[in-house]
């Protein structure tokens, strides 16, 4: 999957789009893959979420969406966004077999094991996840607004930014958002860039 033909390229339209991933669960604390198990915020992740409300002041949102699982939605919700409509293209990558598995203990009986280079047994490939990003970022391209917020999770949050900058969703490997942090993506000119990151 490369940048070439991704929806809405050819808009160049202004919209910024923030991401905000949720805040702490128990698996992310653990280090557990957590895909469409719907766990609850703890109560740092509550704490995360609330805090990241500053991240946004003075910002006028046009859209904001979340995914509809319920650590996003609580997270948008804390954050001071409790109408931000559910979006289920929006979810995280559907783990397969390594749901609730740690990396480290995959990668104890496959020191090589990369998520981003092997995949997941029997559950969502890289490509269709990349492919639902695709569907947000033109959804958001054609929304008309200058600002848009999508609240979801960290591979998902990975591989969106990726697929708004053009790259192929493999790409989302190098950039790095913790629980309840925030990034915009916006442009440089004509070119989708990243304005902000790790906010």
């Amino acid at each position: 999957m490369d940048g070439m033909g991704l929806p809405g390229m050819e808009d160049f339209g202004l919209t910024r789009l923030w991401l905000l991933r949720h805040g702490e669960t128990e698996w992310s604390r653990s280090g557990q893959y957590t895909g469409l198990t719907d766990l609850p915020l703890t109560a740092e992740g509550e704490e995360q979420a609330r805090s990241a409300r500053k991240t946004f002041d003075g910002v006028e949102f046009g859209l904001v969406l979340t995914s509809p699982l319920q650590r996003a939605r609580r997270t948008a919700e804390l954050a001071g966004f409790p109408d931000a409509q559910p979006e289920p293209n929006a979810v995280e990558w559907d783990y397969g077999d390594y749901e609730g598995v740690r990396s480290a203990d995959i990668r104890k009986e496959n020191p090589d094991y990369l998520i981003w280079n092997d995949g997941v047994p029997h559950g969502e490939t890289l490509e269709h996840v990349g492919e639902r990003a695709d569907r947000i970022v033109a959804r958001v391209r054609t929304a008309g607004v200058e600002h848009a917020l999508v609240v979801a999770h960290g591979h998902f949050c990975r591989i969106l930014a990726a697929r708004w900058l053009g790259l192929p969703a493999a790409s989302g490997r190098h950039f790095i958002l913790g629980t309840a942090e925030a990034c915009r993506l916006g442009w440089d000119k004509k070119t989708p860039a990243i304005e902000a990151w790790g906010l």
